[in-house]
């Protein structure tokens, strides 16, 4: 499994005469963690639902290692690209194992078995994302929590080079909040994730892309993209920003109030 190159660039999908996305451009080069960030409405979703094929393009593209993904051959994709979606509606009446294993059906012909690797594979997802206990539950009956990290451990199973989620920390106590992203981190894969978490993000991503009302507003490392500044204009927040004394990355505070005025150029003070 190593990482695969996405490229999306000038990307715009729209719903009727909305825009959602709006010539947007992001890149991940093969290993990266990249992070999409931004307020409610913003187009996270959009973009990563045009990334494994949900929305289609109404101009741009994206390139999965150069090819165009739209004409790739949808089990050719699924053997490269792994996604997990924001708030899944799938009721499975399978047991976690069995849909755990349905992240090998790329790999296999239609009537094709597990064979031990596979078992193995699905054992070790499982174990990743501290689910062995649950291997045998049925998988509509497993709190919204348990459910995230079977469909993680299904997308772990796939081995795939390129993973997109959603808000996977959704419904996840820190604990498995912590898991979750130290894995994706330490994956031979490339990461595109979509967090509401700025903490998390400035943790456990290489880049940001700051997105709102639909376009790119800002991107590039965390200490350089999470700034009060882009706080107070994207997020309507006033915000301190340090540096963790024991990891070295920005540490964002919220503060209650009204949110910072830029300064004027050439000026100590804040805007009135």
């Amino acid at each position: 499994m190593t990482g695969t190159e996405l490229a999306v660039e000038g990307l715009t999908l729209t719903a009727g005469t909305r825009h959602l996305v709006h010539d947007v451009s992001v890149t991940a080069r093969p290993g990266e963690v990249i992070g999409l960030v931004g307020p409610n409405g913003s187009g996270k979703s959009s973009l990563l639902r045009a990334v494994y094929r949900v929305l289609r393009p109404d101009a741009g593209s994206v390139r999965v290692d150069g090819a165009d993904a739209w004409s790739l051959p949808v089990r050719k994709l699924a053997r490269t690209l792994a996604a997990v979606v924001q708030d899944s509606a799938a009721d499975f009446d399978l047991a976690v194992r069995e849909v755990v294993a349905m992240g090998r059906s790329p790999h296999k012909r239609l009537l094709d078995g597990d064979t031990a690797e596979d078992h193995r594979l699905v054992e070790s997802a499982l174990e990743s994302v501290d689910a062995l206990d649950l291997s045998g539950r049925p998988f509509d009956r497993l709190s919204g929590g348990e459910r995230q990290r079977v469909l993680i451990a299904r997308a772990l199973a796939q081995q795939p080079s390129l993973l997109v989620l959603d808000e996977p920390t959704n419904h996840l106590d820190i604990r498995h909040q912590l898991d979750v992203l130290g894995i994706l981190r330490r994956l031979p894969a490339t990461v595109l994730v979509a967090l509401h978490d700025l903490n998390l993000a400035a943790y456990y991503c290489d880049r940001l892309y700051v997105l709102r009302d639909g376009g790119v507003t800002a991107s590039g490392p965390p200490a350089e993209v999470l700034t009060a500044e882009l706080l107070a204009e994207v997020y309507g927040v006033s915000a301190e920003i340090a540096v963790h004394p024991r990891t070295g990355a920005p540490q964002v505070t919220f503060l209650p109030g009204e949110p910072s005025r830029p300064a004027l150029a050439g000026s100590d003070h804040p805007v009135p």
